[in-house]
């Protein structure tokens, strides 16, 4: 890619639009952040989508004008429903802009439903074609409940998840609660999601609402690409998700399931440059075997067809297409690899990566699929 490409890709990337992912569990605050974030001046001009309209009030707002499907309020921010389609929404919103038909939003503010597997819309951002082209993933944030989040870890895979595959973390109702209480709930959030940003909401109201965004690659405060902020591989090193979680709660039953011990996140590090074959080789067994337990995946690969760094990105059972940075960040040129896994140990994964890498034919890379399903 000669350095005009790699201008216009770095461009497209910016131009494109920011989407954030609200998600939590049943009563864990989502609406009553919405309701305040829709009042900050520097979120004026943003677009909420939700899935029902009912799911956060405008009461407190003057309705400027309104279309067949978008909400206009006084203070610049639009409002519309999931019509059953997330990209037809989102691909309505953008042709509405286009045409003039609605104010030009810079932001996109995704509510999901409480019981929502945030999982099918981070890979529908990640995956659909021609939302790549105007939209891009910029953060998924998840609200806690500080009163009922230790028990609802313990009862709700869901919440599990929730929790496991956001960028950023918001502890609500933290004025309800004991410090030792919300105390505890940090650290077993910390070991669940460490390299997750732990924001404490009172009623809602954050201090820094930037903190909330501009958690992916495109850094638009330094008009750059931040890699080492988007990845933050370095909190993995320290983390130990084995040890044990205190709680400060009444003591769990004995034939209670405790979800969270089955979710490992970990970067896996490569110094020396891969092959892309090798690489989509082994991306392409974990999907088939364990895609449902491949919970988030992002990193930077540094491989032999391309002196440039490459994007990976992925959930579940979807992978992104790979796309070139302009340049690398750093002199170090490693490939760097973050895993949010359920019941899929680090181990596991170096072990079938240098199965791979060290193989000469096609039948000897196959047999990294037997490490994977624990025949070796």
């Amino acid at each position: 890619m000669n350095k005009q490409a790699q201008l216009t890709s770095l461009k497209q990337l910016i131009a494109r639009l920011p989407i954030a992912v609200i998600t939590g569990f049943l009563g864990s605050g989502k609406t009553t952040l919405l309701n305040k974030l829709v009042q900050h001046p520097e979120l004026k001009n943003s677009a909420i989508v939700i899935n029902e309209f009912g799911a956060i009030s405008i009461d407190h707002f003057l309705v400027d004008s309104a279309t067949e499907d978008v909400i206009i309020m006084d203070n610049g921010c639009l409002c519309c429903t999931i019509k059953g389609d997330l990209v037809k929404t989102l691909q309505t919103l953008f042709t509405k802009r286009t045409c003039n038909q609605i104010p030009e939003f810079d932001r996109v503010i995704i509510e999901t439903t409480g019981l929502a597997d945030p999982a099918p819309i981070i890979h529908t951002l990640l995956d659909d074609p021609l939302l790549q082209t105007y939209y891009r993933l910029d953060s998924v944030i998840t609200t806690v409940d500080c009163v009922y989040g230790l028990a609802q870890l313990d009862d709700h895979y869901e919440t599990i998840k929730q929790a496991a595959v956001a960028d950023r973390l918001i502890l609500t109702k933290s004025d309800l609660v004991k410090p030792t209480e919300i105390e505890a709930l940090k650290q077993r959030l910390q070991q669940l999601n460490p390299a997750a940003l732990l924001i404490t909401s009172i009623e809602g109201k954050i201090e820094q609402v930037a903190d909330l965004f501009n958690s992916g690659l495109y850094n638009p405060n330094t008009k750059s690409i931040d890699v080492q902020q988007w990845l933050q591989a370095e909190v993995y090193d320290n983390n130990t998700n084995n040890q044990p979680i205190i709680h400060f709660q009444k003591p769990q039953k004995i034939d209670q399931m405790r979800y969270d011990q089955s979710i490992q996140s970990f970067c896996i590090e490569y110094h020396e440059p891969l092959s892309w074959t090798v690489l989509n080789r082994w991306f392409q067994q974990l999907i088939a075997l364990r895609g449902k337990d491949l919970l988030r995946i992002k990193g930077i690969v540094n491989t032999i067809e391309s002196d440039l760094p490459i994007i990976v990105q992925g959930v579940q059972h979807i992978l992104q297409p790979p796309t070139t940075l302009p340049a690398w960040p750093t002199t170090d040129r490693k490939s760097q690899l973050v895993f949010i896994t359920r019941n899929i140990d680090k181990r596991i994964l170096e072990k079938m990566l240098d199965i791979i890498v060290n193989s000469e034919t096609y039948i000897e890379a196959c047999a990294a699929t037997l490490v994977l399903l624990g025949k070796e």
